[in-house]
């Protein structure tokens, strides 16, 4: 998720632990601090674009590690709060924190990897797209209450109470978008058997910003057919657009390291194409026709043959905001409005 939502995740975890064990501002300044400490290894070069991707959210959102992490930063966080005593406390929050850092991430599509050192498989629900306006403001709305609460110094009960049903009810938003999901997951199987379309693979994601709207991504060989369902829509239909994965062009690439890890990292959901003299990956969770975040060069047209590029260059695109926001909306009510191409 984006670094609002950990930190508003954060503190909300961080004054739940707490609570009237110490001042509200201190646990939900501590806890803003270590949700966001998983997300530093952003600031990690590894030298090449498509390992700055793919490792992004290892070690540092595995839970194993983070969870040996909290005993020395608790410690250290219950010392330079002045209440040593309260070490176990502290550490007990602190460790709720970090972790409940990498379990948000993996409701989104992106891939973390919650299994480290054991396995690296990047697990990605899909069911919430990495900035959710409505999630973090039930949590923004319930810490805020208790910043504000008046009371003792240590924040009144309805304070807590506030910050608690902030955490229930941005929880209970996850677990709708979870069901919301199956359900699409469900609606769209059925239209792809209707058109005959066999799925090899399919990804059923929450559109931007919203759980109305979902993405759907069905693989079936060399092609791949996209489609948007509402839950406000009416009927059983969905229509779909089909595009060219040119696996073809695999062979050219299959021995490269980046294409083997964008391939693994992508689940499957990948395509390549050949632009401008260069050959491309492109992940296709991530964005929707024609503009994906994710898309590198890997080789380079020479003669009659394809020399990899030193490192690999990421050359993805952004969709046109203004022309992208419309027909969102539109769309998630239900309107039948064709995607901006």
């Amino acid at each position: 998720m984006d670094s609002l939502s950990q930190v508003a995740l954060g503190a909300a975890v961080g004054v739940a632990v707490m609570g009237h064990r110490t001042m509200v501002w201190k646990a939900a300044s501590w806890g803003a601090v270590a949700g966001t400490l998983p997300d530093l290894d952003v600031l990690i070069d590894h030298g090449d674009p498509i390992l700055n991707m793919v490792l992004h959210r290892a070690e540092t959102h595995a839970p194993f590690w983070l969870t040996l992490f909290a005993l020395p930063f608790g410690a250290a966080v219950a010392l330079l709060s002045g209440q040593p005593r309260l070490w176990r406390r502290w550490v007990m929050a602190m460790w709720a924190v970090l972790v409940t850092h990498p379990l948000l991430d993996g409701m989104t599509v992106y891939g973390t990897q919650l299994g480290l050192p054991f396995t690296d498989h990047p697990y990605g629900v899909g069911s919430i797209f990495i900035i959710d306006p409505l999630y973090t403001l039930l949590l923004l709305v319930g810490t805020v209450w208790a910043l504000c609460s008046r009371g003792d110094m240590r924040g009144g009960g309805r304070g807590l109470a506030a910050n608690a049903a902030g955490l229930m009810l941005s929880t209970t938003y996850l677990v709708w978008s979870a069901w919301a999901q199956q359900h699409v997951t469900g609606v769209a199987r059925a239209a792809l058997v209707a058109q005959g379309i066999v799925a090899d693979r399919l990804l059923v994601t929450s559109a931007p910003l919203n759980t109305l709207l979902w993405r759907v991504v069905a693989v079936q060989g060399d092609t791949y057919h996209e489609g948007f369902r509402s839950l406000l829509d009416s009927g059983p239909a969905m229509a779909f657009d089909r595009f060219e994965r040119r696996t073809a062009l695999w062979p050219a690439v299959q021995a490269l390291d980046g294409a083997q890890r964008i391939a693994a990292f992508s689940h499957g959901f990948w395509a390549l194409d050949a632009r401008g003299g260069r050959l491309h990956i492109t992940d296709l969770r991530m964005g929707q026709e024609p503009a994906y975040v994710f898309r590198f060069a890997l080789a380079q047209r020479q003669g009659d043959a394809w020399v990899p590029l030193p490192v690999s260059e990421q050359v993805g695109m952004r969709p046109e905001v203004g022309r992208t926001w419309a027909w969102l909306w539109r769309r998630a009510l239900g309107q039948p409005v064709p995607p901006p191409r």
